[in-house]
Parts: structure tokens; C-alpha cells; sequence
């Protein structure tokens, strides 16, 4: 039997007061879902616009490749294309929204020109395109930042919610009946006892009355 559901005092304080918290962490569960959903939902916005830059740089860079594959040739924009190396110099950092860990990816710039190859044998397509799919390069970094954001927030909002849901549904309702319960068997207890004190006072009153009758008077002796 759990004892701290015993109609005492003490009880009814420790029920108060865990109620009174119950409450408390509600109120911060209900307002950092709000915040989170409001960061989601601005991220979710920012991803929306960064695909739709995605799709036209992507479509820009894609028909001038085409082109100078047909002014250069395929063979020679592939041999220009081996000279690309593979990006390593991108860096994640991470900053907390609430104490969920957003991730802040970029790409250290390197120093110089940003082409690795010569201008010699290219032209000015192969230029464009090489330029253009640098910036979806960039916007797709940016794009893995802003998704991987959004889902760590859906995950912390669910995970928010769920809590929230509980200390509504579950914990405030408990504790509320207990000091209900608590409250209402200590002022029952109360009443008994107001009355049976009243009893006792009536009865001791009667007989004080009742002896006092008995005694003889001063003047039968």
C-alpha cells in the first residue's frame, strides 16, 4: 500500500506541492513545443526556398555542361572534370534550440581561384558550369543542414508532446484527486472529531449539572 496516499497532513502538503509541479513542467512542455514547432516550421520554409534554387541552378548548370560537351567534347570535358578534387574542407558545428543540438554544416573557403584547372582548353560554358555547380554544391550543404534540423526538431516536438500529453492526461488529474481525496477524509476526520468533542463537552456539562443538583444546600445544615 502506497502510504503516501494516507489521509495526513504531511500528505496533502507533498500532494500539493506535486501537483503544483506537475503544472509547472506542463506549462514548460507546452512552451517549448511552441518554440520548436516555430523553428521547424521556419526551417521547413527555408528548405522549400533552398530546393527551388536548387532545381533552377541545377537546370542552368546541367544545359551548359551539355554545351560544352558539344563544343569541347565529351572526352575533353571528362579529362578536365578528373582534375576536380573531392571537397574535404567542409566543417560541423552545432549550436542547442532548447536543448536540441542544431547542426551548422559550411565549407571553409579555400584560398585563391576557385577553378583547378586551366583556362586553356575550355570555353565559357564549361566555366558557367563548373561556377553553377559550385552554388549547388553550397545549397546542397545548406539543404543537408536545414533537413537534418527540421528532423531533430520533429523528433524533440513528438518526444515534447508526448511528455506534455502525459503530465495533462496522467499526472495532473492524479494528483489533483489526491488532494482531493486527502482533503476531503482530513475535513470528514475533522467534522468527526469537532463533533465528538462536542459530545464530550455536552456530556461532562450535564453531569456537572446533574451532580450540581444532588448537593445539599446551605441551609439544611
Amino acid at each position: 500500500m502506497d502510504v503516501s496516499t494516507f489521509a495526513t497532513k504531511g500528505n496533502l502538503m507533498k500532494a500539493k506541492s506535486d501537483l503544483a509541479l506537475a503544472k509547472m513542467g506542463y506549462e514548460l512542455m507546452d512552451k517549448k513545443r511552441t518554440i520548436l514547432i516555430s523553428e521547424m516550421m521556419s526551417y521547413i520554409s527555408r528548405a522549400e526556398e533552398i530546393q527551388a534554387k536548387i532545381d533552377e541552378i541545377f537546370s542552368m548548370a546541367y544545359q551548359e555542361l551539355q554545351n560544352a560537351n558539344v563544343f569541347l567534347g565529351i572526352n575533353q570535358v571528362e579529362r578536365i572534370g578528373y582534375l576536380i578534387p573531392e571537397e574535404d574542407l567542409l566543417r560541423i558545428r552545432f549550436r542547442s534550440v532548447m536543448g536540441v543540438e542544431i547542426p551548422q554544416v559550411s565549407i571553409d573557403e579555400d584560398v585563391g581561384s576557385p577553378f583547378h584547372y586551366a583556362f586553356s582548353n575550355t570555353n565559357y560554358f564549361l566555366d558557367q558550369a563548373f561556377l553553377n555547380f559550385n552554388r549547388v554544391k553550397d545549397l546542397i550543404v545548406e539543404m543537408a543542414e536545414v533537413e537534418t534540423t527540421v528532423y531533430r526538431l520533429a523528433v524533440n516536438v513528438k518526444k515534447t508532446q508526448k511528455r506534455a500529453n502525459a503530465l495533462q492526461s496522467i499526472m495532473i488529474p492524479k494528483f489533483t484527486q489526491l488532494v482531493d481525496n486527502i482533503q476531503n477524509t482530513l475535513e470528514e476526520k475533522e467534522r468527526e472529531e469537532s463533533s465528538r468533542l462536542h459530545v464530550i463537552k455536552r456530556t461532562k456539562l450535564a453531569k456537572s449539572e446533574t451532580n450540581h443538583a444532588f448537593l445539599p444546600s446551605a441551609g439544611h445544615w
